[in-house]
């Protein structure tokens, strides 16, 4: 995996800085349908339109990789009915957008513990995946069953498991050997992580890839967020100075 600061950042043809990895922690859906005094589940069904139109924003814009926090491993301790109704959503989501999906080139990837969903769901992602698999237009990245903290862990005990068995020296264990055993591994490093609704925090999402990333919290709830969203979002990384540390 490469350091974040060797992380190249393109230029639109209108002079604006496009981060090559975006990642956005999904937040909002129940204030925005108790504000118009709906049940959850409409709130999360107008989310999923946000996710429809980040998508197609983020690949006109040369964004290379966006990641969405579709699931935390946290989100397991919602009420049964909420998680049911969110499977629900996710399993209408892959049948639906598909289609859309391939029109508009995008490749997809899956990190965390996806594969421990219901067994329906596991088969629609890996078909999923097959069928984009030749895109070559914006990597949309699902976070499903997703803990950073988790994500972490495996990649530790992968490089124990490696180094017990002698394929690898304890002194090679360094930065970019955890990294390249982290679910990420094979995307661009993170530029820019945003957060809807207000809320500062992380929240357990992609914690060693935001190491050197841009954090943006917005108030706006995730629904309400639009491709003008996402262009101030691109705008505002675009004016940041990002020093690595270095001075």
């Amino acid at each position: 995996m490469s350091s974040a600061s060797a992380s190249p950042i393109e230029t639109s043809g209108d002079g604006v800085t496009v981060p090559r990895h975006v990642a956005i922690i999904m937040d909002g859906n129940g204030r925005w349908a108790k504000k118009r005094l709906l049940p959850r589940v409409a709130g999360h069904r107008a989310g999923m339109e946000a996710v429809r139109r980040t998508i197609r924003a983020a690949g006109e814009l040369g964004i290379e990789a966006l990641t969405l926090y579709a699931f935390s491993s946290e989100n397991w301790r919602r009420p049964e009915a909420e998680i049911a109704d969110l499977m629900a959503l996710l399993r209408f989501y892959l049948r639906r957008e598909i289609a859309e999906l391939e029109r508009n080139d995008v490749r997809l990837e899956l990190i965390g513990d996806w594969r421990a969903l219901d067994a329906d769901i596991v088969a629609d992602l890996n078909a999923a995946r097959e069928t984009l698999a030749k895109n070559r237009g914006l990597t949309l990245v699902l976070a499903l069953n997703y803990g950073a903290q988790d994500e972490i862990a495996r990649a530790v005990r992968a490089l124990v498991a490696e180094a017990k068995d002698g394929m690898l020296d304890l002194a090679a264990i360094d930065p970019s050997a955890i990294g390249a055993r982290l679910d990420t591994a094979t995307l661009p490093p993170l530029d820019l992580v945003i957060r809807t609704s207000g809320e500062q925090r992380l929240s357990n999402f992609l914690l060693w890839q935001a190491a050197y990333a841009e954090l943006l919290f917005v108030d706006t709830l995730w629904p309400d967020f639009d491709r003008a969203s996402l262009e101030d979002a691109v705008a505002s990384f675009g004016r940041r100075e990002r020093r690595y540390g270095g001075r």
